[in-house]
């Protein structure tokens, strides 16, 4: 029996050397359902946070030095102006330390950071979900090894001598098939997590950064 099993394992895959992709999929069972169903949400996710978290910085440099020539003429309207026309996270933060430019630098700061701290949990929206995905992908491919692995010996349970080599490979394929979906959508998933979570660190540095130069230069213009 043993040697029947694995000789089932070594010629499955010949017999269906032209097995194409969908094929492959039908035979991961429908534990694949909720691997693909993981694999859109991780797409979805990583491309529109890809494309918000790229757009976000792009022109963090060139704004800074325009805001900075506009507070040296003592013009904070049109700083304010410039600001809300550029709209991103660091603007955000910037025009906060503007509106309350007259007050200590103390108060100055922690109203700075209290405006990052609420534009960056903007940023970091859908990224817990996403690493959850990554997580759990794998998890289901694992459990649907376990499901494969249940069944063959239960179909070898039930041919008694008679076990047919297409009856074990049913479940094997199952078990390798949806273990293989879910490594790939896990580690997929996880190689986009930490990308954008590196962005947006170096979002947040940068946020620190010029928020940082504009409390040192109203405390010095006073």
């Amino acid at each position: 029996m043993i040697k029947t099993f694995i000789l089932a394992v070594q010629t499955a895959p010949t017999n269906n050397a032209g097995m194409n992709l969908w094929d492959m999929v039908v035979m991961g069972g429908w534990l694949m359902i909720p691997i693909f169903i993981l694999s859109v949400i991780i797409i979805y996710i990583a491309c529109e946070r890809f494309w918000l978290i790229r757009k976000t910085g792009l022109t963090d440099v060139p704004f800074m030095e325009k805001i900075q020539e506009i507070l040296k003429t003592g013009n904070t309207r049109v700083a304010l102006e410039e600001c809300e026309k550029e709209g991103s996270p660091l603007a955000h933060t910037i025009a906060k330390g503007i509106k309350i430019s007259n007050e200590d630098p103390q108060e100055i700061r922690q109203a700075m950071e209290d405006t990052a701290n609420y534009e960056v949990a903007n940023l970091e929206r859908g990224l817990p979900t996403l690493a959850t995905c990554a997580g759990t992908a794998p998890m289901i491919g694992f459990l649907g090894t376990v499901v494969g692995m249940v069944q063959s010996f239960y179909d070898m349970s039930m041919a008694g001598n008679s076990i047919d080599i297409g009856l074990l490979s049913r479940g094997i394929y199952t078990a390798m098939i949806t273990t293989v979906a879910g490594l790939i959508v896990g580690i997929i998933g996880q190689l986009v997590y930490n990308f954008l979570v590196a962005r947006v660190d170096k979002i947040v540095f940068r946020m620190e950064h010029y928020s940082s130069e504009l409390i040192e230069y109203l405390r010095t213009k006073k």
